[in-house]
């Protein structure tokens, strides 16, 4: 080898002089000429060598030979997939699975340091995605199977550091570099890297796993501070202003829980009102307390007076809370306060909000509910009353008109006709006219067929 030079050494004569080896039975040097080869000759031309390693590990080799054989071919695909497009992270990925599953450290991190060289060429959180977890799976390999544990904390600063977080952040990554200081019994290295985390690039969920971390250690103190901090950043956040409330319920500091709903509920603006008012309505009936609950829903139906509203406030009047008598009389007592919420939704629906024809329907829906569970009371005299307010399913037409003005057509759709509309009486009586002609003109149709 060394008197032909680099240049002498072809694939051809590489290959001729392994198969002499072969031949005289000197695997190990026929081997050894194979690897040299691998390692020298230009990537481009190594198809037939890794062909020939191959086929000679399966007839000569252990079951090792043959997968490091095996392995050698597929590096030298991934190599010149990267060479071709660096940021195909996929093939990183790919590429990592088979070096880790050589075992070897070395190379290992030799090809993550690699990988993660690969920066996005530019700060969108987009781009970034797929790359930042060549970081992760760094830091989960040295962890868990290198076990060293300097390297897995350098991993995850050196990860941090590299994210512009002033244009994003990713609170995963925050989050399992804390675990990784919980789980080597360094709080205050947990505390450090989540604080730093809501100093440099606050986010929910890293409130969340703050306050869950604390909360687990007991420090109900910290878990304030943190809740106050998280409204302070975002006072919009309903669902931080319920898990504060959740806290100081579990705590048993009722009066600490109201005022918390309080501040929350006169925000002007918050991302999921309904979650709120439904979560302090829960903590006032199971508190027992219906007159507090029925506060609620009044200040309730004057922010508005959606159907579901009106239907879970008549539910509520209609169920016995804890501590409740639950005789005839007072079942009977709640039943009219319920019927009262009822017949004030209905008058809004039919005065105030009259195209709302569905919703007043389901309202309808809710209150025949009810009448039917109290019928026995009364001989169904309620119930009557209510399906007289029901009313007709009819079948109209309209016109259909195009962007630019035009009729397109007609089109047609479901109507509700209630018996308190103007004119809603004649009409029916012709609907109803016009339904037993139909019915008649079938009948005779049938006995003349």
């Amino acid at each position: 080898q060394e008197a032909l030079g680099v240049e002498g050494q072809t694939v051809a004569l590489l290959l001729k002089f392994a198969k002499f080896e072969e031949y005289c039975k000197e695997f190990e040097r026929a081997r050894g000429i194979y690897r040299y080869a691998l390692d020298h000759v230009p990537r481009a031309e190594a198809d037939e060598l890794h062909q020939q390693y191959a086929a000679f590990e399966r007839q000569h080799g252990s079951r090792a030979g043959i997968e490091e054989a095996l392995g050698s071919r597929k590096r030298l695909e991934y190599e010149e997939a990267l060479r071709e497009d660096p940021s195909a992270y996929d093939t990183w990925f790919d590429y990592l699975r088979l070096e880790e599953s050589e075992g070897d450290p070395a190379r290992v991190r030799a090809l993550y340091e690699r990988a993660v060289a690969q920066v996005p060429p530019a700060p969108e959180k987009r781009l970034w995605r797929r790359y930042i977890w060549l970081w992760i799976n760094y830091a989960l390999y040295e962890e868990l199977e290198a076990g060293d544990v300097e390297r897995t904390r350098e991993v995850y600063k050196q990860c941090l550091q590299l994210i512009p977080h002033r244009r994003f952040t990713f609170g995963k990554l925050w989050v399992m570099a804390a675990h990784f200081e919980v789980r080597q019994r360094d709080l205050t290295a947990a505390r450090r890297v989540l604080g730093n985390a809501l100093g440099r690039a606050p986010k929910d969920k890293v409130y969340k796993e703050y306050i869950a971390m604390e909360l687990q250690l007991g420090e109900v103190g910290r878990c304030r501070t943190l809740y106050g901090k998280w409204l302070e950043w975002a006072p919009e956040r309903a669902l931080a202003w319920c898990r504060f409330a959740e806290l100081e319920a579990q705590l048993g500091e009722a009066e600490r829980v109201r005022a918390i709903y309080e501040l929350g509920a006169a925000q002007p603006e918050l991302d999921a009102p309904e979650a709120l008012w439904k979560a302090y309505l829960d903590f006032e009936i199971g508190e027992g307390n219906r007159s507090g609950a029925r506060a609620l829903y009044e200040r309730l139906l004057e922010r508005t007076q959606h159907v579901r509203v009106w239907i879970s406030f008549a539910k509520f009047e209609a169920s016995a809370m804890p501590g409740e008598a639950e005789d005839a009389a007072s079942e009977e007592g709640r039943a009219a306060r319920a019927r009262s919420v009822y017949e004030r939704a209905y008058r809004h629906f039919r005065e105030e909000e009259k195209d709302a024809k569905e919703e007043c329907v389901l309202l309808l829906e809710a209150w025949r509910d009810l009448e039917r569970e109290h019928s026995a009371r009364d001989g169904g005299a309620a119930l009557a009353q209510v399906e007289k307010k029901f009313p007709k399913r009819v079948k109209r037409r309209r016109a259909i008109t195009a962007d630019d003005g035009a009729q397109a057509g007609l089109e047609e759709y479901y109507d509700y006709l209630f018996p308190d509309e103007d004119g809603a009486a004649p009409n029916l009586k012709l609907l109803e006219a016009a339904y037993r002609w139909k019915r008649q003109r079938t009948e005779e149709e049938a006995s003349a067929g």
